[in-house]
């Protein structure tokens, strides 16, 4: 009777503990959701509506939105680390969020008095923000969902992150061809609001390192972290293609409002919906990639991923396509990008890293930002020596894939 009771008792709370952690899964990735779009529909509406009054023109400008999101992870990356590691995750991420809403104001100043001066510090302060909090919600993965949980976390975790850079994508472009300030900011406001509050809903028992003590010099910790990463042999491997997979997320989508709007002469309306395309492709690429990840080798889904990537961006440096085969080819190219994207994260989140987890996230995000102003940089230099011709970007996108192809056809992955 008693062994009953106990079984029966057993029963009832794993059955309570998976309801909770589906909460939190729900909690953390509408947190995270609102999070990107916020960032993305600031600084999509910046690079859209600000040209009208700037002295800028629209590839300075998205280049100048993009470094100063950029830019602040750089910086403060090995102490978002630090502290993800210090304090509990949850708590970082409650906090980092409310701190949006001061940000947003001075956004809302930027727009009211069409000052991309101060529109540009707004951005400056929320990658500042979204860098403190980065490694405490890519950590709560693993905090919610155990090791076990990792692959379907990561796969629905960049899902809802892309589902987050398609809203606000589109939405920034449609509101460019019908600007009411009065909407984008309240928009703004309305999505901070969205993160903060699914961000204080999450409850998780988290075990910090009060003693840790780590270093905040950037060039110190790539260095500490790169020698600490390289007895777990894929760490190192994944950051590069996380890293090299967001250079060209970021240029892909620099060129995309470039090449649309100017080789293909469509409306910012119609370069949101492509670029909303590329959006749903890496979100739908990201949700599959999750599941196959259980099924087939990493090294396999990233060699094809990064393979599918090559091709299709070959058939529009080659045959420069109207614009409804363009977007089928981005399509294409987004979803493969999934395929390539998730497996790196994966290896990352797998390896046992024990206390330095914060350590080794924040390393990640450090890479993945150095390599996304590069690829800025990079963007900004093929457009202004080539007077904004889009094509030459593709081709620099593909240089940059078929390095990374040769880098993982040589690496050997478990």
């Amino acid at each position: 009777m008693i062994s009953g009771m106990q079984q029966n008792n057993e029963k009832q709370d794993a059955v309570s503990s998976r309801k909770n952690v589906k909460k939190n899964w729900c909690y953390l990735f509408s947190a995270n959701f609102f999070g990107i779009l916020n960032d993305n529909f600031m600084k999509f509406c910046i690079v859209y509506m600000a040209a009208s009054w700037s002295f800028l023109n629209t590839s300075q400008l998205t280049t100048a939105v993009s470094a100063a999101l950029v830019i602040p992870y750089l910086a403060f990356s090995p102490l978002s680390g630090k502290l993800a590691v210090k304090y509990a995750k949850h708590k970082i991420f409650r906090i980092c969020k409310l701190l949006e809403f001061p940000i947003v104001a001075i956004a809302a100043a930027g727009f009211y008095c069409q000052n991309v001066w101060l529109a540009l510090s707004a951005v400056l302060l929320m990658g500042i923000q979204s860098c403190m909090y980065s490694p405490a919600k890519y950590g709560l993965i693993k905090e919610i969902g155990g090791k076990e949980g990792v692959n379907f976390g990561s796969g629905v975790f960049e899902t809802m992150s892309f589902l987050a850079i398609l809203t606000g994508t589109f939405l920034s472009s449609f509101l460019s061809d019908h600007y009411i300030v009065h909407v984008v900011v309240g928009l703004l406001f309305l999505f901070a609001f969205g993160g903060y509050w699914m961000c204080r809903s999450i409850r998780v028992e988290e075990y910090p390192e009060a003693g840790y003590a780590g270093t905040v010099n950037p060039i110190k910790f790539i260095k500490n972290s790169f020698l600490y990463a390289q007895p777990f042999g894929v760490v190192n491997a994944g950051i590069f293609g996380e890293a090299s997979f967001w250079m060209i997320a970021g240029i892909l989508q620099m060129n995309l409002l470039i090449h649309c709007t100017q080789t293909l002469a469509q409306s910012n309306t119609i370069s949101g919906i492509v670029m909303t395309v590329a959006a749903v492709g890496i979100a739908i690429g990201c949700t599959i990639t999750g599941k196959l990840c259980n099924i087939f080798k990493r090294k396999t889904l990233i060699l094809i991923g990064l393979t599918g990537m090559i091709l299709c961006i070959t058939a529009i440096i080659v045959f420069n396509p109207p614009v409804v085969i363009c977007a089928v080819l981005v399509f294409i190219i987004a979803f493969m990008g999934g395929c390539y994207e998730v497996p790196c994260l994966s290896l990352i989140q797998k390896a046992d890293t024990g206390q330095k987890n914060g350590d080794m996230l924040a390393y990640m995000n450090l890479m993945t930002f150095i390599f996304v102003l590069l690829g800025s940089l990079l963007f900004f230099a093929v457009t202004q020596l080539t007077e904004e011709n889009s094509i030459a970007v593709f081709m620099a996108i593909d240089a940059v894939c078929c390095i990374s192809l040769v880098f993982f056809a040589r690496k050997q992955l478990s």
